[in-house]
């Protein structure tokens, strides 16, 4: 993180009046018209502008500091602790911007060279549970989780590279029910990835962390079950990791009681796909059977 430039698109974080272009286009396209909501907020009928000023050569370099400085000076209302909620709504507007990027095939890899996504990074690392901040945390995670949504190994590898496993397991930690599902889904789409499993099991520690913070999701609600899609990806994450045997031995010692719990199972009754992977999943624990990925 240290050796990431101030600006996300230039060297020089401030372009020239004279490279904005002549303004704001106003050809039908970009024409833009806030509603009732934004006339109260100008920052974030800005924000909605400069993702349609994009589409207009005249003025997407002035469009893209604009996008570059919201994300940017999030930073200092993180640092501070004092993240309001429409500063929150302000930065995730932008963000959205960088999730449709890391969904299109076109522009995926140039967004990962771009190393845009470390810029989130410290976004996923938050500890506050207030709601700006379970928002901003949200919001990031679906960005990676479109990374890695097409199952690309150039994508899985950035990723490992920078460490994401560290912010998903925050977020599995501190995140609400939806963070905490984005996240689980991330850590489940890399490792289907035969890189992303063998990370994973390649050092004990590594492994045993991933566990924990799979099992702590389960076992530290003793009035409610987590909710059936967070269920269904952690148990598959545990079903991939199974497929390696040095994780399938440790998960004999390691693997959480309550998914043999009757109430976890009838949660599940109207997703037998899920069952199967759990029956497999148990299966494959006690008797070290190998199982073909499906």
């Amino acid at each position: 993180m240290a050796n990431l430039p101030e600006s996300l698109f230039s060297s020089d974080p401030r372009p020239s009046s004279s490279s904005f272009g002549a303004g704001p286009s106003t050809s039908g396209a970009n024409t833009y018209k806030a509603s009732d909501h934004d006339q109260g907020d100008p920052s974030r009928a800005k924000i909605l502008h400069s993702i349609l000023d994009l589409n207009d050569y005249r003025t997407r370099e002035r469009a893209l500091y604009l996008l570059d400085k919201e994300i940017l000076d999030v930073y200092r209302f993180i640092s501070a602790q004092n993240l309001t909620q429409r500063a929150s709504n302000r930065v995730c507007c932008a963000l959205a911007l960088f999730q449709c990027v890391a969904s299109h095939r076109d522009t995926r890899m140039r967004f990962i060279k771009a190393r845009i996504p470390s810029y989130l990074f410290p976004l996923l690392n938050i500890e506050n549970r207030e709601r700006p901040y379970e928002h901003l945390r949200l919001t990031s995670l679906g960005v990676i989780g479109s990374l890695v949504k097409a199952g690309d190994a150039e994508a899985v590898s950035y990723l490992l590279e920078n460490e994401i496993f560290i912010y998903c397991l925050r977020c599995m930690e501190v995140g609400g029910e939806l963070s905490k599902t984005v996240a689980t889904y991330i850590v489940q789409r890399i490792i289907i990835n035969e890189e992303g499993l063998r990370y994973c099991c390649a050092f004990a520690q590594r492994f045993y962390t991933l566990s924990r913070a799979l099992g702590n999701m389960l076992e530290c609600r003793t009035a409610e079950l987590p909710g059936k899609r967070l269920l269904k990806y952690i148990i598959y994450c545990y079903l991939r990791l199974s497929h390696n045997p040095r994780a399938r031995d440790g998960l004999r010692t390691c693997l959480p009681a309550s998914l043999r719990d009757p109430n976890l199972i009838n949660l599940l009754r109207d997703d037998p796909t899920t069952v199967g992977f759990l029956q497999q999943l148990l299966y494959n624990v006690s008797m070290g059977h190998q199982y073909t990925v499906i």
